[in-house]
């Protein structure tokens, strides 16, 4: 012991933790401790598919890998929260088709060989992935080989597009076992003559029926269903109530909203301004100064100033006033502007351009301009000089097409106001560029403005404030459901309920992007209240857990009383029929049955047997008239609410539906068997996605 003592103090607590287990594991069977050490480390699992685990370093990893394909493809490194959304997805994708469908695949005894691979990527039955990816378009738009060939040379001496490349040549072969699969499935849907037949029957016949409604008393004291009833439906169709894992919660919370100081603080700022802007010469650096909205060069009509900022400012702008507008309020933000140019503006223009990189590239587009307008034919020009061969809108080189002041190439935002047929040079980002407007709409009054904005935001002493009214929630709560009632009670604050708060949950009420809430909830116990949890640094939660609802099968007591509610329905109807064979005894006449039991005869006509819209009648009624004879008084028959005396008083067959169509509604529901493979596959192989635990 002493020894072990001495190690302890030298290496600390990890190799304590480790000397533990060690000891533990002469004490315990090592399977059991097998099992623990798997469900701990597990947690941290991004999921399981066919019993191989996706630990959260490996799915990082494959992160990676997408992220460098997408940035390959999109030719950006830029990416907002749909694009590594789609990353994640198709990351997670990847592990789905290695682990589970390429080996349920060849299972089935489908292969992709060699050969076969050859042809779909440089041969004559080019797979759709590459057939339909815009990289290998020629300049009509058209899929190229040459284009292909020429990118499958450059893959082999660049990094990054054999990369690219590797990738492309994976989806292939994957779309192709899908494709084999799907027809796999889709070839032993096979349908027999004489279902055909008999489906065509049906969808051909209609029928006429005469029906008496015999109502039951669903609140009839006598029929009771026993816990033991109760508990053998449960088991007989336990299958049917799995769950999976949730929570169930209370939160309150506060949001940190300005003051009413904080507003006049605001207001009396912008009033401040208000004789420089109308001053200022170099409005661009004074808004970027003064103004939480950037100077922007946009042309505004009077109806798109009113939707973007406010009627008062439109009025103000197209009214001709001159100078600066008065303040305007709008909840906790403060406007003001400044009308700086007015012009006759279309709203579309019709663009062409040359565009034109290297060292020289500013001397030749100045040049490509001159004999543009003396005459010169721009498409011509285009198809021998500019670097952008893609262009070409109805069919000729150097088209762009039509651009409006939000849809435009970035820097390309003037052509709205240029000259007509007059070729000018634009330099952006992309290169030098010979541009000419050839047609645009009918210009319009716009304006354009300049904007001083700001919003009234909360002060320190209001931040600490509202913290300090959290913090005396969360004091009193103390750590417990029951105390966080208790501070409920006392505090008055609205408490806010929350059933089946899954992984995946993100949003509570209104407010977004609040996973750490979700977090908290499920590294606790029921019973158990959070201290503040901070959201987008202006919300204040406290939060309390009520119920664990983990993955697997709703407990018997939490479905009793639907189960109960079934059991007792079939009860209701068995007593019913029952009740309606003693009351009809002897009688041989629908219209003497309703008599007897104080209804009416109803009549439907041409009722459908094999139409796909809701019946005319109830399914039970529907089913028990299929097989009815004609012209006899059958039932009674058990509904939903009521119990049926009938009699079918005609039958029609039509010759609208053929096998014809008996066959293609069996290929639609072949074509709905593959959409489900890969669904039911996961089921089969336990497929565990646990990405929202940590996205």
């Amino acid at each position: 012991m002493a020894v072990l003592q001495k190690i302890r103090v030298k290496f600390g607590l990890a190799i304590s933790i480790i000397i533990a287990l060690a000891l533990l594991s002469f004490i315990i069977d090592p399977s059991t401790l097998e099992s623990a050490l798997n469900s701990m480390s597990s947690k941290f699992d991004v999921g399981q598919i066919a019993g191989k685990r996706v630990s959260y370093t490996d799915f990082q990893e494959n992160v990676d890998k997408f992220t460098t394909i997408h940035q390959i493809a999109s030719g950006s490194s830029v990416q907002n929260e749909e694009n590594q959304k789609q990353i994640r997805n198709a990351a997670w994708q990847d592990f789905v088709d290695r682990y589970m469908f390429l080996k349920n695949a060849k299972n089935a005894g489908i292969r992709v060989g060699e050969e076969e691979m050859v042809d779909l990527t440089t041969g004559n039955n080019i797979s759709p992935v590459l057939a339909q990816n815009r990289a290998f378009f020629d300049e009509t738009g058209a899929y190229s080989p040459d284009v292909l060939r020429e990118f499958v040379q450059n893959a082999s001496q660049e990094a990054s597009l054999k990369t690219f490349w590797n990738y492309l040549q994976n989806s292939v072969m994957m779309q192709k076992y899908y494709d084999k699969y799907d027809a796999l499935i889709a070839g032993s849907y096979i349908q027999p003559k004489a279902f055909a037949e008999q489906a065509v029957a049906e969808a051909n016949t209609t029928a006429s029926v005469e029906y008496v409604m015999i109502p039951f008393d669903y609140a009839d004291s006598t029929v009771v269903v026993s816990s033991a009833e109760i508990k053998r439906y449960y088991d007989a169709h336990k299958k049917d109530y799995k769950q999976s894992a949730g929570r169930d919660i209370e939160y309150v919370v506060y949001e940190v909203v300005p003051s009413e100081a904080d507003i006049t603080r605001t207001s009396d700022e912008i009033d401040a301004l208000i004789p420089e802007f109308a001053a200022a010469t170099n409005m661009k650096a004074f808004l970027l100064k003064n103004s939480e909205r950037a100077y922007s060069e946009y042309w505004y009509k009077k109806d798109e100033l009113a939707n973007n900022l406010s009627s008062d400012i439109a009025d103000f702008v197209f009214s001709g006033n001159q100078g600066v507008s008065p303040v305007y309020k709008s909840g906790t933000m403060f406007r003001s502007v400044k009308a700086l140019a007015s012009a006759n503006v279309p709203d579309s223009v019709y663009v062409k351009h040359i565009l034109l990189q290297g060292t020289d590239a500013k001397h030749v587009a100045d040049s490509l301009c001159n004999v543009v307008a003396k005459g010169g034919n721009f498409a011509s020009l285009a198809t021998l000089y500019s670097v952008d061969q893609n262009s070409a809108d109805g069919g000729e080189m150097g088209n762009l097409g039509w651009f409006t002041q939000t849809y435009t190439i970035p820097g390309f935002e003037s052509v709205v106001t240029a000259e007509l047929n007059k070729p000018f040079v634009l330099n952006t980002q992309y290169g030098s560029h010979v541009v000419m407007v050839t047609k645009r709409t009918k210009p319009v009054a716009k304006k354009q403005v300049a904007i001083l904005e700001k919003t009234a935001l909360a002060s320190k002493e209001t931040f600490n404030d509202f913290y300090s009214k959290a913090n005396r929630f969360a004091t009193i709560a103390g750590g417990t459901l029951e105390g966080y009632r208790k501070a409920v009670d006392s505090t008055g604050v609205y408490s806010h309920p929350m059933r089946n708060v899954t992984e995946a949950t993100a949003n509570y009420g209104a407010i977004s992007q609040a996973k750490e809430i979700t977090r908290w909830v499920y590294d606790n116990k029921p019973g158990k209240a959070s201290n503040i949890i901070t959201v987008n640094n202006n919300y204040f939660f406290v939060v309390a857990l009520k119920a664990v609802r983990e993955e697997g099968f709703t407990p018997v007591t939490d479905v009793a009383s639907n189960i109960s509610e079934t059991l007792k329905l079939e009860k209701l109807q068995a007593k019913a029929v029952k009740e309606a064979a003693a009351k009809v005894e002897g009688l041989t006449d629908l219209q003497q049955i309703a008599e007897a039991c104080n209804a009416s005869v109803q009549t439907r006509e041409d009722v459908a047997f094999g139409s796909t819209s809701a019946p005319a009648v109830e399914p039970a009624l529907l089913g028990a008239m299929a097989v009815a004879p004609e012209g006899e008084l059958c039932g009674p028959v058990a509904g939903r609410a009521c119990t049926y005396m009938f009699k079918v008083t005609k039958r029609e067959t039509g010759s609208f539906y053929t096998l014809e169509d008996a066959a293609t509604m069996e290929q639609n529901k072949a074509r709905y068997t593959t959409q489900m493979i890969v669904p039911t596959m996961m089921e089969y192989d336990k497929v565990k996605d646990n990405r929202e635990r940590f996205f």
